[in-house]
C-alpha cells in the first residue's frame, strides 16, 4: 500500500469537458497579486501519506514554463523541468507559469531493491503509483510493480488522441497509448503520471475503485487541482461564518470516479499563462468493459431451473474434493460443479494476492526461530472471512502463521466474537497443521475520542454515522493491536488465556464484494420480494457499479492508515467474470430463509472446503456484528430506538473545529 498525491498550482484548469457550463475560478489569474489562502498544506498531505507508506517518503516538482518562440513571435511553446523538492530552479527558458508537485509514500511489498517514489526516468517522466499488478503486464517475482509500470508507460504513445487500438496509425509508430496500457492491468491501482513528451498529466484509478484517490477540483477558495490517496486532518472542520450563524461543513474533497484522466498543458495565447484541459478517457479493453457493464445472461429462471434444491451438493469429504498438496498447494482434481468453478476462481484469486515474493522469502529465513506472520485476515467467523482463511491455508507455506483479526465493542458477547471463536475451531479442524492466531481487539467507543476524530478524517468525503462506525471498526481491526486467544485444557475443562499481541502482518485479506455479487444484503431480499429476479439483478448491478464510492475508497483509507495493504479476493477480475457467467438463481435463492438462500453459491463453496457449520450462518455487517452500531446509537442518539427513528445510519455528522 502506498500513498500518492499531486498539487498543481499556477495553471488554469479547464473542466468544461467534464462539467457542463463550467467556468474558471479566475480570481487568481485576473489578479495575480491577490493572495490565495490554501486550505490544505503540503506538510499535512505528506504526514497523512506517510502513515500509509512508512517505508519511504519523497517528492518531486515538475516546473512547467510557457515560452515565446522566436520563429513565431505570436505563438507559445511549453517546456518543463523535473527537479527534486526544494531544489533551486535550474532554468528552462521563458517565464515560469506553473508547478506540479508529486508526493509518494511507499509500503514496499514486492521487489528486492528499495523503491522510493516518485519515480523518474531519463525522458523526464514522473510516476507515483499505488497498486498491484496481478496480470496484463508481465513481470518476475523479484520485480517491483511500480518500476515495471514506469518502464511500460515510458514506451507508450504520446498522441493524446490515440485511444482506440487500430483506429489510426500512430505517428510515432508505437502501438499502445496510456489508456490502453492501463486498461490491460488486472489488479487494484491508482496512479498519477507525467508524460513529458506530450506535456500531459495522466491520473486515475482502476475500474472498480479498489484503491482510493481523492480529488479537489479548482474553486475560488482554492484554485489548485489536488489529488491525494487520503484527506489530511486539517481539511476536516466545521466553521462559523459572519453571514450564517451555526456550523457549515467544508466539502473540499470528492472521490475521483473510476477511470483514466488526462490534463494536457498548452499556452493560452491571449493571457500568456498555461491552461490544462481535463479529459476523461474510455477503457479500451473489451473484457474489462464487459465486467463494468455487469450483465449476465441467466437472470429469470424457468420452473425446471428451480426444481433442484440447495442440497444438490452434499457435503463431500475434504480429502476427496480438495486434492491440495501441502507442499505445492496445487489442485489435482475436483468434481465439475458450478460451486467448484467458483472455488477454483477464488483459490487463484487468493493465490495471486498471497504469493510471497522474494522480499518476504528473505524475511522468512530471518524469522525461522520465532515463526512469521506476513498475512492476516479481517475475520468475523462469518461465511466470507472463513472461506478466505481456508483458501489462504492452501496457498501459503505451512511455516507461516495466519492472524485472524477480530474486533468487538461488546467483549465476548458481540456476535462476531462468538462466531470468530467458533470459526477458529472449525479452521483448526480442517487445517490442524497450521497455527491460527485469533487476535481479539476489544474497544470501548466512549473512550475512543481521539481515535474517532482521526477516523473522521479518513472516511472523508463519506460523512454519515454508518460510514464512521464501519471506518472505526476497520481501522481498529487493521491495526491488529489486541489479545491472542489461546485455548488451554486442564482438569477443569476448556479454558483460555489472552496474552497481549499486536499483528505485524502487512497484507490484509478482506471479504469486500461478496455481498454485492452474491445477494448478501437485506435490501436484496426486499428487492427480490417486490420486483422478483430482474429487480434483484438491477439492485446487485447498482451495488457493484457504485461500490467504489460507497465502500472501497473509505475502507482503503481506514485500513491503510495503519501501514497495511488491504486485498480483496472477491473483487478479482476472474472471480467477477466467473460469478457473472453463473445464472442468478444459482448465485442466490431468496425464497429460502436467511442463512440458506442468500449467497447460496458461497455456502456451497464453504461446504466444498469442509466448512459445514459456517455454511449455515446468516449475514452480519461489521457494524452490527461488532456491536459498534449499538454503542454509537446509545452515545449519539440515547438509544437504539431513538437512532432507528432518526435513521441514524444515514445521518450526516458535523465535524467540530477542534
Amino acid at each position: 500500500m502506498c500513498g500518492i498525491a499531486l498539487i498543481i498550482s499556477g495553471i488554469k484548469i479547464d473542466l468544461s469537458l467534464l462539467i457542463p457550463d463550467y467556468t474558471f475560478p479566475s480570481d487568481q489569474f485576473d489578479d495575480p497579486c491577490k493572495k490565495i489562502k490554501h486550505l490544505v498544506s503540503v506538510d499535512d498531505i505528506q504526514a497523512a501519506l506517510h502513515r500509509r507508506g512508512p517505508d519511504s517518503l519523497g517528492a518531486k516538482i515538475v516546473n512547467v514554463y510557457s515560452e515565446i518562440s522566436y520563429d513565431k513571435l505570436k505563438d507559445f511553446v511549453v517546456k518543463s523541468v523535473v527537479q527534486k523538492e526544494g531544489a533551486a530552479e535550474n532554468g528552462g527558458g521563458g517565464e515560469f507559469r506553473g508547478e506540479l508537485l508529486f508526493m509518494g509514500a511507499t509500503l514496499q511489498l514486492r521487489g528486492v531493491n528499495r523503491v522510493v517514489q516518485p519515480l523518474t526516468d531519463e525522458f523526464g517522466n514522473v510516476l507515483v503509483y499505488n497498486g498491484e499488478i496481478f496480470g496484463g503486464i508481465h513481470f518476475r517475482n523479484d520485480s517491483n510493480d511500480t518500476e515495471i509500470l514506469m518502464q511500460s508507460l515510458g514506451q507508450c504513445c504520446s498522441c493524446i488522441s490515440h485511444e482506440n487500438a487500430g483506429s489510426f496509425a500512430c505517428s510515432e509508430g508505437k502501438k499502445v497509448s496510456v489508456p490502453e496500457l492501463l486498461s490491460k492491468i488486472r489488479g487494484p491501482w491508482a496512479l498519477i503520471y507525467w508524460q513529458d513528451s506530450s506535456k500531459t498529466l495522466w491520473f486515475g484509478r482502476d475500474a472498480f475503485g479498489r484503491r482510493s484517490l481523492l480529488v479537489h477540483w479548482p474553486t475560488i477558495d482554492d484554485p489548485r487541482l489536488l489529488l491525494s490517496s487520503v484527506s489530511p486532518p486539517s481539511t476536516q472542520r466545521c466553521f462559523d461564518t459572519e453571514e450564517e450563524k451555526g456550523e457549515t461543513e467544508l466539502d473540499f474533497w470528492e472521490e475521483l470516479s473510476c477511470g483514466v484522466y488526462s490534463v494536457t498543458m498548452s499556452p493560452l495565447k491571449m493571457g500568456g499563462y498555461l491552461i490544462g484541459e481535463v479529459k476523461k478517457h474510455e477503457w479500451t479493453d473489451f473484457e474489462l468493459k464487459e465486467l463494468i457493464a455487469w450483465e449476465r445472461t441467466g437472470i429469470e429462471p424457468k420452473p425446471e431451473n428451480l426444481s433442484v434444491c440447495f442440497s444438490k451438493y452434499p457435503l463431500i469429504q475434504q480429502d476427496m474434493l480438495l486434492g491440495f498438496s501441502s507442499e505445492s498447494g496445487c489442485v489435482n482434481s475436483m468434481p465439475s460443479t458450478i460451486a467448484y468453478k467458483v472455488l477454483k476462481a477464488l483459490t487463484e484469486s487468493v493465490r495471486r494476492r498471497t504469493t510471497l515474493n522474494i522480499i518476504y522469502q528473505v524475511s522468512l529465513g530471518k524469522h525461522r526461530q520465532e515463526r512469521y506472520t506476513p498475512i492476516a485476515v479481517l475475520f468475523s467467523g462469518g461465511l466470507d472471512s472463513m472461506i478466505i482463511a481456508a483458501l489462504l491455508h492452501q496457498c501459503i507455506d505451512s511455516e507461516y502463521e495466519i492472524d485472524l483479526l477480530n474486533v468487538s465493542f461488546d467483549g465476548e458477547s458481540a456476535p462476531d466474537r462468538i462466531s470468530a471463536r467458533a470459526g477458529l475451531k472449525e479452521l483448526q479442524k480442517i487445517a490442524p497443521s497450521r497455527r491460527w492466531k485469533l487476535v481479539e481487539i476489544d474497544a470501548d467507543l466512549l473512550s475512543l475520542s481521539f481515535e474517532t476524530k482521526h477516523v473522521m478524517t479518513l472516511i472523508d468525503p463519506a460523512k454519515t454515522y454508518m460510514d464512521l462506525n464501519i471506518g472505526i471498526a476497520l481501522w481498529l481491526a487493521a491495526g491488529g493491536d489486541g489479545w491472542l486467544y489461546e485455548e488451554t485444557h486442564s482438569n477443569n475443562g476448556e479454558q483460555y488465556e489472552r496474552p497481549k499481541y499486536k499483528s505485524t502482518a502487512r497484507i490484509l485479506l478482506v471479504g469486500s464484494g461478496a455481498d454485492e455479487q452474491c445477494a448478501g444484503y437485506g435490501r436484496h431480499k426486499t428487492k427480490f420480494r417486490n420486483k422478483s429476479w430482474l429487480g434483484l439483478h438491477e439492485e446487485m448491478k447498482l451495488d457493484m457499479q457504485r461500490i467504489w464510492k460507497r465502500n472501497l475508497g473509505r475502507d482503503d483509507r481506514c485500513m491503510s492508515d495503519n501501514g497495511k495493504e488491504a486485498r480483496f479476493p472477491f473483487l478479482d477480475e476472474d472471480v467477477i467474470r466467473t460469478l457473472l457467467d453463473i445464472p442468478l438463481w444459482e448465485i442466490a435463492d431468496l425464497d429460502q430463509p436467511s442463512g440458506v438462500g442468500d449467497k447460496k453459491i458461497l455456502r456451497e463453496v464453504a461446504q466444498l472446503l469442509g466448512l459445514d457449520e459456517v455454511a449455515r450462518l446468516p449475514k452480519r455487517a461489521i457494524q452490527f456484528g461488532s456491536r459498534i452500531a449499538r454503542e454509537s446509537n446509545r452515545k449519539n442518539f440515547g438509544s437504539n430506538r431513538a437512532a432507528n427513528q432518526a435513521s441514524a445510519g444515514s445521518v450526516v455528522i458535523c465535524r467540530s473545529s477542534d
